[in-house]
């Protein structure tokens, strides 16, 4: 078990910091333009590599709301569900404090959103409770359809990680205007921690609606789609 819950601390530091790393230290330069889709692609590709690097060890979820969904459809067993999160939350604090650390090596340096989710002034285009609840929650149960069908044992072999981090990629060029994307509480936490703009008050929506919406695609994947 130690090192399926390394792997999972492993991968889901390198999804904040790689994810939120982007955004923090990249986004904001002119000069570089990757904007919303770089940031997009950086979170994609934080999966892709992690789930290649250490998928075998764990199942590579990086992602509390992943490992719920997956127990429900049958994946993993229920009492893995609790370590799982509690790597997850360590692997994802630790990435946004090493992140911190290196951006807070500028001078004028302010933490500001640093990368955090939020609904109404802390949206990035002002969307409201509404909009941001019903978002992640779409979005976190296509993105466990996605995880549960291309890992599926009639899916093409080996090409899951591409599947996934792609998905992954597209959910946050849909949803970074409406919420800065989470459909991951162990990074919305970390990110508040370190933010400096009440993200923390808000961060409760951040737990819910991933959770509510990886318990529905699953639910939905095992009724309506799978096939044994």
């Amino acid at each position: 078990m130690i090192k399926r819950l390394s792997a999972e601390a492993f991968g889901t530091f390198w999804l904040v910091f790689g994810g939120c790393g982007s955004a923090v230290l990249a986004a904001g330069i002119p000069e570089l333009g990757i904007g919303y889709a770089g940031v997009a692609l950086a979170f994609g590709l934080t999966v892709l590599t992690m789930a290649y690097a250490v998928g075998h060890i764990s199942g590579g979820h990086f992602n509390p709301a992943v490992s719920l969904g997956l127990a429900i459809a049958g994946r993993i067993e229920y009492k893995d569900v609790v370590p799982y999160w509690v790597a997850q939350l360590v692997g994802g604090i630790l990435g946004a404090a090493v992140l911190f650390v290196i951006a807070s090596g500028t001078a004028g340096f302010t933490a500001g959103g640093f990368a955090s989710n939020g609904y109404d002034a802390l949206s990035p285009h002002g969307y409201g409770l509404v909009s941001v609840l019903i978002a992640e929650v779409v979005l976190t149960a296509f993105f466990l359809i996605i995880i549960l069908g291309s890992t599926h044992g009639n899916a093409p072999v080996g090409f899951a990680p591409i599947a996934i981090g792609l998905g992954l990629t597209l959910i946050h060029l849909i949803s970074i205007p409406v919420s800065n994307t989470s459909v991951n509480p162990a990074r919305s936490i970390a990110a508040a921690i370190f933010a400096q703009n009440g993200a923390l008050g808000q961060v409760w929506l951040f737990i819910v609606a991933p959770l509510v919406g990886a318990a529905l695609g699953a639910i939905l994947w095992k009724a309506l789609l799978e096939r044994h």
